[in-house]
């Protein structure tokens, strides 16, 4: 006996553990698109994507996004581009929702 306690006891205690944080990793995905102020994140899946000014693909580039980064995103899209936010937008095609996401 461990800590005093019968094996199967133990055996028990360990199995619910074990359950709990499985349940816990399984739920990451839909909590996280759930803590988005807009509900609606995204995933990036290009090498490398620009973010621009404006929705268009000659927009002046405000910055980057590498492959698997998430972020927080608007449900909104116009010409092809999904709005980031204010002067930021990025190519909806190489974005896709996360699990849950409201987009």
């Amino acid at each position: 006996m461990i800590l005093g306690l019968p094996k199967k006891t133990l055996i028990i205690i360990g199995v619910i553990a074990a359950v709990v944080v499985i349940y816990a990793f399984g739920q990451k995905g839909q909590a996280d698109a759930q803590g988005s102020p807009t509900g609606c994140k995204v995933s990036v899946t290009a090498d490398v994507l620009n973010a621009r000014e404006t929705a268009a693909g000659n927009g002046k580039v405000v910055g980057k996004y590498l492959r698997g980064a998430e972020f927080d995103a608007q449900p909104v899209v116009q010409n092809g581009f999904r709005k980031v936010a204010d002067g930021k937008w990025v190519a909806d095609s190489f974005v896709t929702p996360v699990s849950g996401a409201k987009c």
